[in-house]
């Protein structure tokens, strides 16, 4: 038995999709739907049961559920814009290091979500090298609640213990509810929809042109391999980052959506709102070098084939999930 937390969120409810297929059903589903449509996310998929987040974390040390082989724990805050630093450190840091010492008490595997942000401006580099943990500044509240939790791990020498992912720029089915959170590819397909054109950040940064700041963008598709073979590998773990190892720009990504819609490109370029200019990331790329040592040797999808299927397959349909 499984349980998985924020199972009706994006990656959650992704994973929920990918343990089906592999007619994995016993499992407990752990999240807050508020009045939201994450709930459709949890449509066509099989699973034994549903917990509020709520009450989870008190049913759980109660011992008043069935005891999991593993959790999955992929609720989180995962707003980059949140002020409330108190709410970020309860639902992130708080949460997740009592569900991690419940594991650890009853010999449960854990499976978490890390982040990018963690990386901060990417002054440090994108190794997630143990040795090069402790030197990330996180530009915003949400990357340094979870870099908090990677640095008690660390502290407490359990990354031999549990597996955590420092999620890269994910785009694919399931996000529809993410709001202002939405991929850029998410958000291209509907504005380009709607008005024939796309809108992106000029730069502001002497040597990068407008356009040319560039991410590590990885499908959720490829994402699930990754996570599926570290859920079937037990004996695998540490904290790894989850990304192509290869960063595209924005304009690359804007030219494949258009392509993918079959639709003229046309670009417009926007100044960057000033309230995020000290904290935008130019570039991203994951550092997959542990990753491959840990035996995870698939390749990752390009980036024009990752945006075509998810244009194709999914956005343009009226039932854009998995």
């Amino acid at each position: 038995m499984l349980i998985l937390t924020g199972g009706a969120g994006f990656i959650g409810s992704a994973f929920l999709w990918k343990l089906n297929t592999e007619k994995i059903t016993d499992i407990i589903i752990v999240d807050k739907l508020r009045c939201r449509d994450k709930w459709k996310n949890l449509n066509k998929k099989t699973f034994s049961d549903y917990i509020d987040k709520d009450r989870f974390l008190d049913l759980l040390e109660a011992g008043k559920l069935p005891k999991p082989d593993t959790i999955v724990h992929m609720g989180a805050c995962s707003s980059t814009t949140e002020t409330n630093a108190d709410y970020i450190m309860e639902n992130n840091f708080i949460y997740s290091r009592r569900i991690a010492e419940w594991c650890l008490k009853n010999d449960v595997k854990l499976i978490y979500a890390s982040s990018a942000a963690t990386y901060g401006d990417g002054s440090q580099g994108y190794s997630d090298a143990d040795a090069d943990t402790g030197k990330l500044l996180p530009m915003n509240m949400y990357g340094y609640s979870k870099h908090l939790f990677d640095l008690w791990i660390l502290k407490n020498s359990l990354q031999n213990k549990l597996t955590g992912f420092k999620y890269f720029n994910v785009f694919g089915p399931n996000e529809y509810h993410k709001d202002d959170m939405r991929s850029v590819v998410c958000k291209a397909y509907q504005q380009i929809r709607k008005k024939g054109f796309l809108q992106l950040f000029r730069s502001h940064k002497t040597g990068i042109r407008h356009g040319e700041q560039k991410r590590d963008f990885v499908y959720i598709k490829d994402v699930l391999k990754v996570m599926y073979y570290f859920y079937e590998h037990r004996e695998r773990s540490g904290i790894f980052n989850l990304g192509t190892g290869q960063a595209r720009s924005f304009n690359d990504l804007a030219k494949a959506v258009f392509k993918a819609m079959k639709k003229k490109t046309d670009i417009r370029y926007i100044p960057m709102p000033e309230n995020i200019r000290d904290r935008y990331q130019y570039f991203t790329q994951a550092d997959l070098k542990k990753l491959r040592l840990a035996g995870y040797q698939k390749d990752f999808d390009p980036l024009d084939e990752s945006i075509r299927d998810y244009v194709q397959n999914h956005l343009s349909r009226q039932d854009p999930y998995l």
